[in-house]
């Protein structure tokens, strides 16, 4: 705490607590106090620990398969007198664990930054404006806004407390929300969780809204005490080892879970991310072959271990296993998250990068997300039959702009329902997908429309839309750089209401300066979709209800309608005509708000129960009774531009997206339609689809799970949707083998978000809803989602063709020495066709910068073609394996054939004495140095040329892009990735220096000078690249190990045969052949995959 008290801020006046803080309640810190302040205090955060140590990181590099087989190999070197293959062995062991300790801990560090950017923020009061900072930059003096949903930044003195209550169970162990106050409190001896005018760090709003001046920051705060003072740790279950409450065994049976979560811990088997785990597993079962293989070695030479058998033992170890795959691993997701960051992505947790790959279903809001989240008051209906329209206005902040007409209606007579001619017919016809819009156009005409004038009605309407508001509007005379001339803060929802009644000059500032005085507020409740606020008057004996949300749930608490002499009773007639008029709006794509109103009893005096919810439910049902419906209002939020694309390609990636809104059922179609969830025409798709496709909360919830299990789709809308019905929505799709993402921004988001497969939550949400969630989108976009999921895939993808790059090596190696036990010299000693140290060189420099260039592939453009991955399989799909055997056994046959044609082809199968240790004339060691540096070169040209094939694993390298017009396109495709491009010509270059340096080549290498044997190195790498493409083209011509089709449902979101363009809008069911007959004519561009119509469900 700040030591300028002289008591405890809970016991001095919130004006005490302001001068000891030299802070203005009012405007805030000033820029130059809020400097002054940083740096004599430190950032507003709790010293746990929570970042990896970096001896942690070291030593996880040091205890890895891949360097165990090292440090093996190493320790068999020097025990067999081996100096310099020690020595190098040594040398490598040093550079990998180098590489991975400084790309793992800078990928710590970028995480830890990134998860900074998600990290709770605050919203204070500096220099009279209000700023989102994060909870780091946070300062005593500062003035923070609290409301419902946010994590309080640090420990606060409340000044403003509107029906305020925090979640302290975290500090207090109380599980029931403490009401706060702002009046000072007079006894010292109170504890933390009486201290009621205090709001303390981490806790959570849970109701309400306030504001406060903070006291402490950091460790100073009461839960930087506790953590100061407690290090505290969980640990599993099952884990205990108290004999006396579990039983006998429990000390045995904890023992050994103990020293499993620690082992595995250590070896990376049981923590990490799923394919991290997957790859570890993969390590050790290498290295267990590693370990099999050195036992054939010695087997092989009848268990005469001696040096040259070990050393053969310790070739065949080194040449199984992929030492750089742990770290192109980690390059490679350490890419992905920042490229994500740049596309406003950050990833909280790097699980969630993998499984953007397999995501089948997208369950997505729609305010800010699908649409623009920048609301506007487009209608207004007046129970004296009127209904006003704000025309050409194309910024929703501003009031100035645009103009306000109205016009009489006759809510009574409403047109009779239209005949839907499709389902009339007897036979089978072609049925049109067109808006209805364009079929039914308006009959209404503008001359009628006037413009509009204050009156009566429409200023009660006003009044309660304005003061039952928590938004602001404000105009700024001499706009700063940047910032627009009205700026506005709050809900998209009520900016608008707030916008539409300062076109009236009736603002809530202005308003409230007439005198009306805030007294009580019932904030919004998702469970309830209301909210009421009570006021004092001007002049007034009473107080006044004001009430606004949505209309179902208003239009049951009022019993009039109307002011004044207008006014009438709300009649069951009455209700079903506001309703028609809430449909009318709704079915434009409007969401649709009820306003009301009632005089209170005399003055309202009641407070909040701080004892019991049901006292605070039972005080707002009395408030929010007997109401009088003031209006509708329909505001309209249009869709992003960019969102309906972004859906059609979620289409052709096999991705189903769900709109799940708290909006009305019409509203909720009508954006749905225009974006391209669900057809314009639900009369394209049959009648048991189209009544699924479409539902309300309520009856979605009614339904059993085996209800929901038969419907034939799950429902692409769900309108007026609870927290409780999206977690019911995650089982139904869980149940349906899919793989979901599910966005949110509220609290009550939470529990959806932690359980869904994905969880992703808007970077303007709430504090709790962030924590839950795996992945922030700090623009709220849709098309954002789609491009983390693409970014997802290309991460996939390339994972798939590294591992594929570094495993066919380990597997040509494997082969040539398996092979190679078979040429024994005249001691009856195998002689190896490639050393261990050519070997290191081949895996560790060869192989690695190819494998990081693979890493930075650009996606694919068949990448959001392709149906979601296999989730169970990871990366060693199939064809993986199939082509890793392929490539593989190509590479170790030519190798092997290579190193035969110089022995026996050329010297009469002279393989020397002693020529896996020394080179020597005399011992006729010539041809096999010979034939080992020609295996070399030609074994590092195969792995290097592999890496360009692999850039397709599917399509020929000299022809990667199908619509390339080009005659050989090959140097312009392989050049497109610079990186890879210099590792593999590099790489191919370094052959000849490392063949020819004298004393190195033979006393490290164990080779020599080639002349003629280059050709036979060339003929290979041609012969190779043929074998490549021949099995490639093999693949393609019989379909062999192509990817799954894309399933696509009963018809394709986001297209233009949904409804986009005319002339595209003809029904699948109808137009089966016609269909066909076009593909006959197009040109598949999707290489592999192949579309699929079916109408089967999710």
């Amino acid at each position: 705490m700040a030591g300028q008290f002289e008591r405890h801020p809970f016991l001095l006046t919130v004006q005490d607590v302001a001068r000891a803080l030299d802070t203005d309640l009012e405007r805030g810190l000033s820029s130059a106090q809020v400097a002054q302040l940083q740096e004599k205090y430190p950032p507003n955060e709790l010293d746990v620990g929570g970042a990896i140590p970096w001896y942690k990181i070291f030593i996880k590099q040091l205890v890895n398969a891949m360097i165990l087989v090292l440090f093996f190999a190493m320790a068999l070197s020097f025990g067999v007198n081996d100096w310099v293959e020690g020595g190098v062995l040594l040398a490598v062991i040093i550079l990998n664990v180098s590489i991975g300790f400084y790309q793992e801990y800078g990928a710590e560090k970028k995480m830890d930054a990134l998860r900074a950017l998600s990290a709770p923020s605050a919203m204070v009061l500096r220099n009279g404006r209000t700023e989102v900072i994060p909870n780091a930059e946070v300062v005593p003096g500062d003035v923070v806004v609290l409301k419902m949903g946010d994590t309080v930044p640090a420990d606060v003195r409340l000044f403003e407390a509107m029906n305020l209550a925090a979640d302290e169970q975290s500090l207090t162990g109380e599980s029931v929300p403490v009401d706060k106050i702002v009046e000072h409190l007079e006894d010292e001896e109170l504890g933390i969780g009486d201290r009621i005018n205090i709001a303390y760090g981490t806790t959570t709003i849970r109701k309400g809204r306030g504001r406060g001046v903070v006291i402490s920051t950091g460790m100073q705060t009461e839960v930087g005490k506790i953590a100061a003072s407690t290090a505290k740790k969980t640990r599993k279950a099952g884990r205990s080892m108290n004999y006396r409450k579990y039983g006998k065994r429990q000390p045995l049976i904890g023992l050994a879970r103990r020293v499993y979560d620690f082992v595995g811990k250590f070896l990376g088997l049981t923590e990490g991310t799923p394919l991290q785990i997957k790859l570890s597993k993969l390590a050790y079962m290498l290295f267990g072959c590693a370990l099999l293989l050195a036992v054939i070695v010695f087997a092989v030479n009848k268990f005469h271990v001696d040096k040259e058998v070990v050393i053969y033992a310790i070739s065949t170890g080194i040449a199984i296993i992929p030492e750089s795959l742990v770290a192109v691993l980690t390059i490679t997701m350490v890419v992905a998250v920042t490229v994500m960051r740049k596309a406003n992505v950050v990833v909280r947790d790097l699980s969630a990068l993998e499984a953007l790959g397999g995501v089948t279903n997208i369950c997505s809001d729609k305010t800010g997300t699908l649409t623009q989240g920048a609301m506007i008051v487009r209608k207004v209906w007046i129970p004296s039959k009127t209904i006003y329209t704000v025309k050409d206005s194309k910024h929703p902040s501003d009031p100035t702009e645009g103009r306000v007409t109205f016009s009489e209606v006759d809510d009574q007579n409403q047109e009779p329902e239209k005949r839907d001619y499709d389902q009339e017919r007897s036979a089978a016809v072609l049925r049109f997908d067109v808006p209805d819009q364009k079929l039914n156009p308006s009959k209404h005409k503008e001359e009628n429309e006037k413009e509009a004038t204050m009156n009566p009605g429409l200023e009660a309407f006003l009044l309660s839309a304005a003061l039952c508001n928590l938004a602001t509007v404000r105009h700024e005379l001499e706009p700063s750089e940047g910032h627009p001339e009205w700026q506005v803060t709050g809900e998209p929802t009520e900016i608008a209401l707030q916008v539409f009644a300062h076109r009236f000059q009736k603002g809530k500032k202005v308003i409230e300066a007439e005198g009306w005085k805030q007294v009580a507020e019932f904030p919004f409740d998702s469970s309830i979709k209301r909210m009421s606020v009570i006021y004092d008057g001007p002049n007034m004996e009473h107080s006044m209800v004001f009430t606004k949300g949505a209309v179902e749930r208003v239009l049951d608490l009022c019993s009039t309608v109307g002011t004044g002499d207008t006014q009438e009773p709300m009649t069951e007639e009455y209700k079903e005509r506001i309703l028609n008029q809430m449909g009318s709006f709704a079915s434009q794509g409007q969401r649709v708000l009820a306003i009301a109103s009632r005089p209170w009893e005399g003055k309202y005096k009641k407070k909040t129960s701080p004892e019991t919810h049901e006292g605070d439910e039972a005080l707002r049902e009395l408030v929010e009774s007997n109401l009088t419906l003031l209006g509708l209002a329909g505001i309209y939020d249009p869709p992003r531009k960019e969102t309906t694309p972004a859906i059609a390609e979620c289409s052709s990636a096999g991705i189903k997206v769900h709109m799940l809104t708290g909006d009305h059922p019409a509203t909720a179609e009508a954006i749905a339609k225009e974006v391209g969830i669900i057809p314009r025409n639900l009369s394209v798709l049959s009648q048991e689809v189209a009544s699924a496709i479409v539902q309300k909360a309520s009856d979605f919830d009614k339904l059993s799970d085996a209800e929901i299990d038969a419907l034939p789709e799950l429902p692409l809308v769900l309108a007026r949707c609870a927290p409780d019905t999206k977690t019911r929505m995650i089982e139904a799709l869980r149940r349906r083998s899919a793989y979901m993402a599910m966005t949110g921004d509220g609290v009550n988001d939470a529990p959806s978000l932690s359980r869904a497969d994905v969880g992703i939550a808007m970077g303007s949400g709430s504090d709790v809803a962030k924590s839950a969630a795996k992945i922030v989108l700090t623009d709220d976009k849709f098309n954002s989602i789609v491009a983390a999921i693409r970014e997802g895939r290309r991460m996939f993808d390339n994972i798939q063709k590294f591992i594929l790059h570094l495993l066919t090596s380990n597997v040509g190696e494997v082969i040539l020495l398996i092979c190679g036990l078979g040429f024994q010299d005249e001691s009856g000693f195998s002689v190896f066709p490639i050393s261990p140290l050519e070997i290191l060189w081949i895996n560790m420099l060869t192989s690695s910068f190819p494998a990081f260039g693979l890493g930075r592939e650009q996606a694919s453009r068949d990448v959001m073609r392709k149906p979601p991955h296999d989730r169970k399989r990871g990366v060693f799909t199939n064809q993986i394996l199939a082509d890793m055997l392929v490539y593989g056994m190509l590479m170790g046959t030519l190798s092997l054939m290579t190193f035969v044609i110089i022995i026996y082809g050329v010297n009469n199968g002279e393989l020397g004495r002693n020529c896996n240790r020394v080179f020597s004339e005399e011992d006729g060691c010539g041809p096999v140095f010979r034939a080992r540096a020609t295996v070399f070169a030609e074994l590092t040209w195969l792995i290097l040329i592999s890496a360009w094939e692999f850039k397709d694993i599917r399509r020929s390298m000299f022809r990667l892009k199908p619509d390339d017009t080009s005659a050989f396109p090959v140097f312009k495709d392989v050049y497109e990735n610079r990186f890879l491009f210099w590792s593999v010509v590099i790489g191919a270059i370094s052959v000849f220096p490392v063949v020819h340096i004298p004393v190195v080549n033979e006393n490290v290498f164990k080779h020599t000078k080639i002349t003629w044997e280059w050709s036979l190195a060339v003929a290979a790498t041609i012969l190779f690249v043929a074998g490549m493409e021949l099995w490639k083209l093999t693949k393609r011509h019989f379909r062999l190990l192509e990817d799954a089709a894309v399933v696509r449902g009963a018809f394709s979101q986001g297209s233009e045969e949904g409804g986009r363009k005319f002339h595209h809008t003809i029904s699948f069911s109808s137009l089966k052949s016609w269909r066909s007959i076009g593909k006959r004519d197009t040109v598949d561009t999707r290489a592999s995959t192949k579309e699929k119509k079916d109408v089967s469900p999710v």
